[in-house]
């Protein structure tokens, strides 16, 4: 058996057919948007290795951590785990654990792409789809875990924020300066679909936010925390109908029809078992490294004199998104609004429809009460990003000055949150946990 191959069976391929005979990678923005941060390996680093295995392991390697501009950052990881292991201070092991989770993001979006030239486009767009913000996803889990539900709603609230505001923001602005003698258009259909969920989504954090005003009985927080459960497993299931409608039913409407200089040419880098053990040996790292983070904000924030919400909405969604982000604002440069307008809504729809109500589901399960009522401050700052996003794309056409309008109203957002000083974390907890015992008829003092 050649080379040749051995690659074939590799990757999950049948002797004598090509990548291009196969399932071919399903062309959306969160793809398209990896992709640009990608660069081209340098075939003379790979040295001339006769073992096939040894030669197999090396190209991965190349591919996988020297394949990004984000590779000087990779460094991060282990001088996190060294500052962990020798007590270094709890702030450094904020920081580092921060920049070693930038490019790991980007690079699990690169393998979710590999693996979907082999499992064909809908399932690769659905695993796109669900592993597209997996790094917010495993911090709120683990905020969840230790029980710090502030932490966790400041974190998807910031998350919803940022691709809104600063992501689509920055992204119109250098996109309008860049080509402000040509006529920059998009689809408004997939940014209408978009808004339209992000709406449901802010209607269900709105409702228990006002069964504070509307009544002053005790059972004021019960009744919050049952509605808000009820609305987690319809915003589920609505999240499930748009991947259907994105997926299969109308997938030409979230597909991109700009393709990269060499599209026609493309093929999987890596085969579909080292990208699956890529996978998952990058979640494990994921995990650990949001352990740190979660576990250290309290220190960082006491550390630098900025609030927890401060770190939570403003810098954690920066850092865990940059590739992303970076990704945005290059394809806007370019002229291709789709793209840009594809991964800022597409993970804040994402963030907002099931991210947040898949926590909820979590915490009942966990007995950690959990609802959808995120204040006043915070839901008032989600539903003027929601409508001014709203009303900026509503007529399909783009210019500079919508960049600059959702860029300053960022930056508002993030001053207010800077000097709102936020309550004890752990008095947070405290109260939680007094919600879920009054809701099973336990007495507390």
């Amino acid at each position: 058996m050649d080379s040749q191959e051995v690659w074939n069976l590799e990757n999950g391929e049948v002797k004598g057919l090509s990548n291009k005979d196969g399932p071919h990678l399903i062309r959306n923005a969160h793809t398209m948007s990896s992709s640009s941060l990608r660069k081209r390996s340098d075939p003379m680093l790979l040295p001339k290795v006769r073992c096939r295995v040894l030669r197999q392991f090396l190209n991965n390697l190349q591919e996988v951590i020297l394949g990004t501009k984000l590779c000087l950052l990779f460094p991060a990881i282990p001088l996190a785990v060294l500052a962990k292991c020798y007590h270094f201070g709890r702030p450094w092991i904020f920081a580092l654990s921060l920049m070693g989770l930038t490019p790991l993001a980007e690079r699990v979006s690169f393998l979710t792409e590999q693996i979907a030239y082999f499992t064909g486009p809908t399932v690769g767009g659905l695993l796109n789809a669900t592993c597209g913000n997996a790094t917010e996803l495993i911090i709120a889990l683990f905020a969840l875990h230790q029980k710090k539900i502030l932490v966790l709603k400041y974190s998807l609230l910031g998350s919803i924020l940022s691709n809104l505001l600063l992501v689509l923001g920055t992204s119109l602005l250098c996109g309008g300066l860049a080509n402000l003698k040509k006529e920059q258009l998009y689809d408004r259909k997939q940014a209408d679909v978009n808004s339209l969920l992000l709406l449901l989504g802010l209607l269900c954090h709105v409702l228990p936010l006002m069964f504070k005003y509307a009544w002053t009985d005790t059972f004021t927080a019960i009744s919050t925390l049952q509605f808000s459960r009820a609305s987690s497993i319809l915003m589920l299931t609505t999240y499930v109908a748009y991947l259907i409608f994105q997926l299969k039913t109308h997938r030409q409407l979230f597909e991109s029809q700009e393709e990269d200089e060499d599209g026609d040419d493309e093929k999987a880098l890596i085969g579909f078992w080292s990208a699956f053990s890529w996978l998952v040996g990058m979640t494990v790292i994921i995990a650990l490294l949001s352990e740190y983070v979660v576990g250290t904000i309290e220190a960082a924030s006491d550390s630098w004199g900025v609030s927890v919400s401060f770190i939570s909405i403003i810098l954690l969604p920066i850092v865990g998104n940059a590739a992303e982000h970076a990704g945005s604002i290059i394809f806007a440069f370019k002229n291709k609004l789709d793209i840009s307008l594809g991964v800022a809504l597409g993970s804040a729809t994402q963030i907002s429809m099931f991210v947040v109500p898949l926590c909820v589901i979590v915490a009942w399960i966990m007995g950690v009460a959990m609802d959808l009522d995120f204040s006043l401050l915070e839901t008032g700052s989600l539903a003027f990003a929601i409508i001014i996003t709203a009303f900026a794309l509503q007529d399909g056409t783009s210019h500079y000055m919508k960049g600059v309008v959702l860029s300053l109203c960022y930056i508002v957002i993030a001053a207010c949150f800077f000097v709102h000083k936020n309550p004890s974390i752990h008095q947070s907890t405290t109260d939680s946990l007094r919600v879920v015992q009054s809701s099973t008829g336990v007495l507390t003092a």
